[in-house]
Formats: C-alpha cells, structure tokens, sequence
C-alpha cells in the first residue's frame, strides 16, 4: 500500500470536507496556526463515548458555557455536574470527569499536560482519550483509534478477524498510518471517515477518497466489514420503582456514589434482579406506608442489560404526614419541574407514575 498517497488523499478530502463541530479547530484554521484548547477536546471526547454527536452537542455547549474551563468545572459540586449529565449515561465518566478536572487543576495549574503518558495518568483518562488529546490539541504524533476508525481499518485491510479479538490487530494497522505531519488533522479525518462516508450500514464507497487503497472495496464487500462475533442475548433484570407525592414535590432519594448511576438523585427502587418479585417484596422495599397502586411498567436498556421496572405510585395526605417526618428515611423532596434532571430511567418511571403530568 501506498501510505503517502493515501494519506495525501484523506488529509485533502478533509480539507474539504471536514465537519464543523464546536470543539474542532477546522483545517483551514488550523493551518493558519489556531491550535484546539485542550480542555474542550477532553471535554467532548469524554461525553462522545458511548453517544453520538447530534446527542452530545448540547450537553458540550451548555458545558463549555456554564464551565468555560477545568477550573470552572473541577471547583463545581459534584451533584451540579451529575445533574448537568444526565442523559448522557454511564455516570461513572461523570465522576471521572470530575476527577480528571480537579486533577488538573490542583496538580497541574489548570493546564493539561501534553504527553501520552502524562495525560493517562490523569483519573479516567484511558488510551483512547490520551491519544485524542495529545494528537488533537497538541499534534503529537498519537495512534487515535475509535469505533470509527476500528470500521475503516477492517474495510481498508479486509481483516477477517471478527471484532472485538480484531481490536488489537486494527489498532496496530492504524498506528502504521500515523505520522509526524498533521497528526491532529489525521485523526479526526479517519473519524469523519468513518462517521459519514464509511458507514457502519451502507457506506458510500463511491464518495471515499481512499477507495483506491480499500481491499474490502476491490472485493466488493465492505459492508460485510468489519467482522462480528454474534453478541450474546442482554440479560434482562426486574425490579420496582416508587413515585412518592406531597402536594407538588416527589420522593427522591441519592444513589450510593459507586455503581451503576452513583451519585445520582434517583426515584426509591427496589433492587435489580434477574427473578421477579412478590407483591410482598415490592410493598417491603417501599419508601413510606402508604396506599400503593400500580402505574404501569417502564422498559430501559443499558448496555449489558435490559431493565423492567414495575412503577408504584402513592400520595401523602399533606396534613397527615408532612415530608419532615420522613428525613430519617433519606428521601429527598423535589419539585415536578425537577425531575426533568433525573436519569432518563427514572425519567420514564416519574413519567409513568405521574401521569406525564411534567
């Protein structure tokens, strides 16, 4: 393969083509000098794990404008930030995200370090990040491999090894692409590749600038690339959620800081569990002795498992029982216009128990 000629080709169809993305110093800008600010390059490729532009785009401009750099973000309370997340899942890269910023900003001045090595010993930040950021905002020469690059790495080598055992194969057909010149522009070329013209479901071979190198191409089967092992059946698990009124406010109550959603103010559940549970269990792991009734149920998909909560639904007589009496509980009184920042699980579940009424 002729790698000078296939990069030639790509860093130009980027300089064409290149999305325009609110954390992305462009090509042409780039070429004049402006260089990407490190805190914004983290930032998005934290919340762009495990989600997609269009859905991270929001949350990075609301981000970058309530917290316009990692002093802004790491002297935060950690609730603000959860609750500024939710909807963008997986909660622990919230934390992290914290972790991270607090590190920088105590250890290292506020300013991110420019190495590989120096940016993975920062919390939370894996190799992929490292390398995203070292290539991205310091144009260090860093072998940057996402799902969309894994994509066109399979197509271009026709590698018949089916993902995930690939992966390891992928990356190091992907670091011998790497080089010196405009390491920064490289990566995000292979992901805008990736993202809009090498296609997880029909990709646009005939737009591909690098076409003439691809191997799956000359078979006339990329879209049978990359190669996968059949994913075995999500696990689903059960469990009941509680939606608890005085008046106007709802019961939450604070998830433990480690696990699954940690941190976050949450409806009372029962816990998860793969067996289903007795109407006397469900009364049991209730938040209060009240008048329970059903509301239907809500259905959630995580990423190893598939979730169905039962949705119970009660209210407190105001003059009866005032929500003081319930501290000990930890139960947490918010008002309906609150929820809205609640996990979308228990979104669903407020939802299903209020009758949509927020």
């Amino acid at each position: 393969m002729n790698v000078p000629a296939l990069r030639a080709a790509l860093l130009s169809w980027y300089d064409a083509q290149a999305r325009d993305l609110p954390w992305r110093v462009g090509p042409a800008e780039h070429a004049a000098g402006a260089r990407a600010d490190p805190y914004r390059v983290w930032l998005s490729e934290v919340m762009l794990q495990q989600t997609t532009v269009p859905h991270a785009t929001p949350y990075f401009l609301d981000f970058t404008r309530r917290w316009p750099t990692v002093r802004d973000l790491a002297a935060t309370p950690d609730a603000e930030v959860m609750s500024a997340w939710a909807g963008l899942g997986y909660y622990a890269r919230a934390r992290n995200l914290l972790a991270c910023a607090r590190a920088v900003a105590g250890d290292h001045a506020g300013v991110f370090p420019a190495t590989e090595d120096a940016l993975r010993a920062l919390p939370g930040v894996g190799a992929y990040t490292a390398a995203a950021v070292a290539a991205i905002a310091f144009d260090r020469a860093a072998n940057v491999v996402d799902g969309n690059v894994e994509r066109v790495m399979s197509r271009l080598f026709a590698v018949e090894t089916p993902l995930p055992d690939a992966k390891p194969e992928l990356k190091a057909l992907s670091g011998g692409l790497v080089a010196d010149h405009r390491p920064g522009d490289w990566a995000q070329a292979l992901m805008d590749l990736g993202a809009t013209v090498c296609r997880p479901r029909a990709p646009l071979c005939d737009r591909c600038p690098i076409s003439a190198f691809c191997a799956a191409f000359a078979q006339g089967a990329a879209e049978t690339f990359p190669r996968k092992t059949r994913k075995a059946d999500r696990p689903r698990r059960l469990g009941a959620a509680f939606v608890l009124t005085h008046g106007d406010r709802v019961a939450l109550v604070r998830r433990p800081p480690k696990g699954l959603l940690g941190g976050m103010l949450a409806l009372p559940t029962t816990d998860w569990r793969t067996a289903p549970f007795s109407e006397a269990e469900i009364a049991a792991a209730a938040p209060a002795g009240a008048a329970w009734r059903p509301a239907g149920a809500i259905e959630h998909v995580f990423t190893h498992f598939s979730l169905t909560l039962e949705v119970r639904r009660a209210e407190l007589d105001e003059k009866a029982a005032a929500p003081a009496n319930l501290a000990d509980s930890g139960l947490i009184w918010a008002s309906r216009a609150e929820l809205e920042g609640l996990p979308s699980v228990f979104l669903k579940a407020a939802r299903a128990g209020l009758d949509r009424l927020i």
